[in-house]
Order: structure tokens, then sequence, then C-alpha cells
């Protein structure tokens, strides 16, 4: 039964990807099916971390708003959507992208209906319990900033679409006395917003507030310190003539973390409600709103809303810049033209139509986040609580460090180093609006998270600043580096004891190595030769006698070693066994093999990795797709000397663990960084180390990919790559020519893709074994 429903959920996932923009079959948009990994489900995933968790909604480029449907609240489904579920109980406009953690935001939960006004959402067990709808999949169309349903309980078509700063919802209503569009001001994934205000400013428009705090659960149930108010200014193209509020009483007393909302007592609570008739301003624990109306057959009633992360007069301007009229289609389009232009930045020939939707949907996955969290006019929150203007940057949010450091970062800084100068002063001004010496590792919405491990934005800033990005302090950006290593690092010890210490450890000397190379070229001597001595330090918890990885106990003892040794997971490590954490040396691979016995015991360690495999690369003890820490792996190969292992491993990746389907990704999508993966490598590049301009060569995708630089940071106009004779079966690289040259090197640096050019890579069925070994 499982298997069959798993096959159906694929097949109607192609079916209803559908585009909006018929004027433009080809256009890059055109291929993004946005419900590739739109499913949090465990059960399919075979383990806890579940699927893609992505959003199969509107939004737009880095945009601030996200217009998507919302199928759970609790729960470690951080998108509020899992495409199995068969109920919706609103569409917010605001969403997290791939991540779990009970996730945050899915704010401002519109919904229409039809009937007796129901103030709790119900659930999905019981979802006629509220005002929940059951929907059709055969009806639900998705395309880059497009999604519709029909609520079939209400016999109501939703659709919606977005701008970067706001959103339109159009509704087909069918002829009713008592139709309705009601908003859930307290909806909150993973928690609850706690405390709300709203008020009704004339016939046609209401504006408010949501304050969003770790009281109400959120990122983390809490632990991730989410504090956050999210203001809206909201507008209805039929009058507010029957309208109100709906108010639950929630004692002082009550605990309000995701368990606790979830619960029948405080449930019941909401759906005991007061409805306050005609109120027009109020300010509660728990709120709602809504609007009723008589409606025709077929008549369309819009909504459309502005939020913003500063202000009303914020978000009233958000959307009156950007949605000034009620044409829905318009609105639409401008949405695919910015999708169109995003997209661009990435021109592929060759490959199938499936294969052409993977990768844009990929590109358009690593365009979500880091999103901006500024208004029209500049005005951004500051860590400090206050509003500050922007000054030669965008303000940035949602910095998913311990995964984007690896592929996605890399990726802007080729397509988009812009973003990247956004991403290095969002960090380096939040710091000093919190009064931190230190970066954070996990940002949301100014949130200093503690979430995962490591000190990602080194790697971010010394990838930046080695490849010419530099338009921040880089004074201040270094004693923020310098700062989280020292507060999070091997230091004295030479090591991280603990529980994950063998995980920690290796980020720690990476992070370090990160810090040695910013030193080295800023001119800090003494502090170079501190931190390219404490990268060294993941020798000190290599165990000759084990031949692996091994934690440490704060006096330096051996912990005990697990009856499946290096298989164990969670065995000094996080999320990962420690055969697959212990590939991590990324600054000094030769440094690695030389200690784990030399190149032929390493390369025959490495084979037995990707043997053992499963074929579907779901969850697994081996090469593990799914999570990050093996994502550089196959890369590996060509730093030893067998480049064509590289090259093959890399299409296997790309064609087993990515599908144009639901469960097209094998793990969480994490902010962009599982798509970015794919998209580097089925370009045919990918960095073994941030940090280090040396890109790896590996066997394209497609027969040609033209990548467009931005001329404020390259020399050159694009790079392209093209790969002749190429085709599922010719997967080998068999020469090469830079520019017309020959070309025998397996890598590129970053500042031959920079000043433009081409790569030729011809292509054949066997390895040649004498390429790219040099």
């Amino acid at each position: 039964m499982l298997y069959r429903f798993k096959k159906r959920v694929a097949a109607v996932a192609c079916v209803c990807f559908v585009t909006a923009q018929t004027l433009h079959a080809q256009a890059p948009a055109s291929y993004v099916n946005p419900f590739i990994g739109a499913s949090t489900s465990t059960a399919d995933a075979g383990v806890y971390h579940g699927l893609g968790k992505t959003f199969p909604g509107a939004t737009t480029p880095y945009g601030m708003v996200q217009v998507s449907p919302n199928t759970i609240t609790g729960g470690d489904n951080g998108s509020g959507y899992s495409y199995e579920q068969t109920s919706i109980e609103g569409f917010a406009f605001t969403q997290m992208s791939g991540i779990g953690w009970y996730g945050d935001l899915g704010n401002f939960l519109v919904m229409p209906t039809t009937g007796k006004l129901k103030t709790k959402a119900g659930t999905i067990a019981q979802p006629r319990g509220g005002y929940r709808s059951l929907y059709s999949k055969q009806s639900e169309k998705v395309s880059a900033g497009y999604y519709s349903t029909l609520l079939t309980d209400y016999n109501i078509k939703a659709e919606m679409t977005a701008a970067p700063h706001s959103g339109i919802l159009r509704f087909t209503f069918p002829q009713n006395k008592l139709s309705r569009i009601q908003i859930d001001l307290a909806r909150r994934v993973g928690g609850t917003s706690t405390l709300q205000y709203v008020k009704v400013v004339d016939n046609y428009t209401i504006e408010g507030w949501m304050k969003c705090t770790p009281d109400g659960g959120g990122w983390g149930n809490g632990d991730g310190h989410a504090d956050y108010t999210v203001y809206f200014y909201a507008k209805f193209s039929k009058p507010l003539k029957n309208f109100g509020v709906w108010s639950a009483d929630i004692p002082d007393g009550w605990v309000r973390k995701r368990e606790e909302v979830e619960s029948a007592k405080y449930q019941e609570r909401i759906s005991n409600a007061t409805i306050l008739k005609g109120v027009r301003e109020k300010q509660g624990k728990h709120l709602g709103f809504y609007t009723e109306f008589a409606t025709n057959t077929n008549e369309q009633v819009l909504m459309k809303a502005g939020i913003s992360f500063v202000s009303i007069g914020g978000a009233k301007n958000n959307l009156l810049t950007e949605i000034k009229d009620w044409d829905f289609d318009a609105a639409l389009q401008r949405a695919v033209a910015l999708w169109n232009k995003a997209l661009s930045k990435i021109n592929i020939q060759g490959g199938t139509a499936d294969q052409k939707k993977v990768f844009y949907t990929a590109l358009y996955h690593t365009m979500i986040d880091p999103r901006i969290i500024s208004d029209v006019d500049g005005r951004y929150p500051g860590g400090d609580g206050a509003a500050h203007q922007n000054e030669g940057f965008k303000k940035r949010t949602i910095f998913s460090g311990w995964d984007v450091f690896r592929s996605q970062m890399p990726l802007q800084t080729i397509i988009n180093p812009s973003l990247v100068n956004d991403l290095v002063n969002s960090m380096v001004t939040l710091a000093g609006q919190k009064n931190k010496d230190y970066f954070e590792r996990w940002e949301l919405l100014n949130a200093y998270t503690g979430c995962m491990l490591g000190n990602p934005m080194t790697s971010v800033l010394a990838d930046a600043y080695a490849k010419g990005i530099r338009n921040y302090d880089i004074n201040k950006a270094y004693a923020l580096s310098v700062g989280s290593v020292e507060k999070f690092g091997n230091g004295d010890k030479g090591y991280a004891p603990g529980s994950i210490g063998i995980a920690q450890t290796l980020e720690y000397a990476y992070n370090e190595w990160c810090v040695a190379q910013l030193a080295r070229w800023l001119n800090h001597p003494a502090d170079e030769h501190k931190y390219a001595a404490r990268s060294m330090s993941y020798k000190n918890i290599y165990d000759n006698d084990k031949g692996w990885f091994r934690p440490k106990d704060d006096n330096g003892n051996w912990v005990a070693w697990p009856d499946s040794g290096r298989m164990t997971q969670w065995y000094g490590t996080f999320e990962t066994n420690p055969y697959q954490q212990g590939w991590f040396v990324p600054h000094d691979v030769g440094g690695m093999v030389q200690l784990m016995g030399g190149k032929q015991k390493v390369l025959a360690d490495l084979d037995n990795l990707f043997a053992k495999t499963p074929e579907n690369m779901m969850w697994n003890d081996y090469y593990n797709h799914a999570n990050e820490p093996v994502h550089h792996v196959p890369f590996l190969y060509n730093r030893l000397g067998q480049p064509w292992l590289t090259q093959k491993w890399t299409r296997e990746i790309c064609r087993r663990a990515y599908k144009n389907s639901v469960e097209g990704l094998v793990g969480n999508e994490d902010v962009g960084q599982m798509s970015a993966w794919y998209v580097l490598a089925a370009t045919g590049l990918h960095p073994v180390c941030p940090g280090d301009t040396r890109q790896e060569i590996t066997s394209p995708v497609f027969d040609k990919v033209t990548l467009k630089l931005d001329p404020r940071y390259a020399k050159g106009k694009a790079f392209t790559i093209v790969a002749k004779n190429n085709s599922p079966v010719n997967i080998y690289i068999q020469s090469a020519k830079l520019n017309g040259r020959k070309y025998n090197k397996c890598y590129l640096d970053y500042n031959d893709i920079a000043a433009g050019g081409m790569l030729e890579l011809t292509m054949g069925a066997q390895p040649n074994k004498n390429w790219g070994i040099n």
C-alpha cells in the first residue's frame, strides 16, 4: 500500500506541475516545479529527519513574503506543508524552506470559508473540527510565483502570487449567503504568536501586528530564541460590512510552547473563543479577524497584504509600492519576470526535460534564502530592537550556516556575489547591534539561535575575501572571526571534548584554518601562526589503534569504543557516524590521507563508502547525501589522483538523489544547500574547501552551461562549460581545453572563472586515467 502511494505521489507531482507563463514556454521559470521536496514525511524518508521540507507556495527571489498553503502547525514540520496530507488550514505569508527543529514563521494565515464561523483550525485527523478544508490534489497547481488549489469542503478555488514584500490571493467562491475570509493572527509554525493587534482602518483595509517570542515556541520550540514582530497592512476587494474579531481567553499562567498549544485543553479555549462582531480594534493573546459577505456563483474576491518586520507603516508602503491595483494576473506576471531574470544567471543546454526541471528547481530553491528583511524604503529591524537603514547593502536573514557554507554560499560567490556581500554585512552589523564579539552560526530574524555547530561564517568570510568580494568592514569581520574561534574552538586542549567531539574538533579545525587564511591576507602574522597550528588539531583525535577518529573526554581519555565502531551513529558526531564525519578535513586533505594510512588505503575506504551506499541514496550509514558532512567527499577523488571516480560518483548522485517528484530530495533541502550541491555538480564544478579558490572539475550533466558573471566583481561577462559527446553513458572526461588551449588539470581556479571564457570537455564512455592527474 505504501509503495503504491509513493508511486502515486511521484506521478501526481509531475502531472500537477504547470506553468503560469504560456508566452515563455522555454523561459527558465517554466521549468520550476515547487513540488520537488515538498514533503516532511518521516515514514517515506525512513528517518526522523523526513524528506525535503520545501514549501510549494508563491514567492519571489530572496523575497520577504512567501504565500503558501499550510497543512500542519505542530511537529518537526518547518515548511508548514507536507504533500501527502489531505487538508489545508490556510495560506500563510511567511515560510521557512527545508528545515526541521519545529520550524517558525507561518504567520498571517488567511483562509476562505463558508457557513458557520469556526475559530480553531482543526487537526489532520479531524479536519472538519475547525476551519480546515480538504482539498483536491488533482486541482493543485504550482509554478514559480504561483499556487492554486480547490478547497473541496467549501468549493472555493484559492490562487496566490507574491511580490518581494507583499502578496495577493484570489478566491473564487460558490453562491453562498455566508461566505468569508478569515485570518488567524495567532498562528505560527511550531507554536503560537504570543500577542496580536488588529485595527479596521476603513471599509476595505485592516492593519496590525503579531508578536512572536520564544515563549510561544517556534524555532527549536523556543530554544532557538526567535523573537520578532510581523506587521501587516491588508486590503480586501469587497467592502468590510459584516466583520469582527475572535479572541480566545488564554490565562496568564499557561505555558505556550508547541506541546501546550497542541493540547486538547488549549485547543478547547481556541474553539470557544469569543466572537466580537463589529469590533474595529483589538489587542489580545489569541486573535483572529473575519469579514463575511454573500457571493454569487464563481464570484472572485481578492485580498492583498504587505508585511514588514519594522512597522505598520512599512507594511503599508510595501504593499502600495508593489501591488497598486487588483490585477492578480499582472502581479503574477511580475513575479514570473523576477524569476526569469534571477534564474537566467545560469543557462543550460542539453539534458532531458526532467533534468532541466530538476536543475532550475534546484536553482530556484537556492534563491529563497538568505532573504531580504528590509522594507522597500531600506529600513530593517536591528538586533538591538531598533529600526535601522540599509547603508550600501540589503539586510538579509535566515543564515543556515552549518548547511550552506559548503555549496550554497560558494555558488552565490559565482552567480550572485552581491548577496554574499549583503550577508557578511548583515552578520557584522548584527553582532555590533547585539554587542557580541563573535558571529552567530545559524541566524534567524536577528536571533543568535546557537543551532548546529562550528563557526560557518568564518568559512563564508574567508571564501568571499579570497574571491575579491570585500565590500564590508573587513577589520570588524576579522575580529568577529577571531572571537568566534576563541569562543567555540579547539583551544588549548587541541580538541573539543564531549558527546559530539569528533564533529566539533574537525569543524573547528577547518574554521581555524579559515581564520589563519584571513590573518595571512590581512597581515596578522602572530594570528596566522596561532590558528594555522590549531587547524592541525584534527590529528589529536585520531586513534591509530582503531584507525579512525575518536572522541576524548575532558581529561584527554578516549571515550569507550562502541561495538559497531566508526559505524555508530552519534558516537562523537552530530547526525552522522564517525565514518561519514571523519572525511571532513577539507583544508588539509594531504595530511588527512597520511594520517589515515596513505593514498591506497584511503582510496579503498572511499570505494567502500560509495559501494555500500543504497541505490536510492536515502538516509544511510555510508555516503549519506541526505546530510551535509559528506557533500565534499565525491570530490576527494580529484585530490587523490583518480578524478574519473569524482566524475562517476557525482553523475551517480545527480541521477539517484535528485528527481522531478515530491520525493525528489533524499533529505532536508536545508535552506538551499541540497539544491546548491546539485547546481554546482551538474554544472561540472564544486569546491572541496571554501576559502581556497580551487574549484574541482567534474562531469557536467548538461551539454553546455553558461554562468553569467557580475561585472562589479568579475572581469569576464560569462564562463561557459561545454561537454562534447555528453550522454548518460559518456560520463568520463577524455580531454579538456581552457579558452582553446589544452588543459590537463582536474580543477580550475576561481579567477579562471571570474575572468570569463570557456572550458571545453570531451566526454567518453570509459575513464581516461591519464587526464587530470597532474
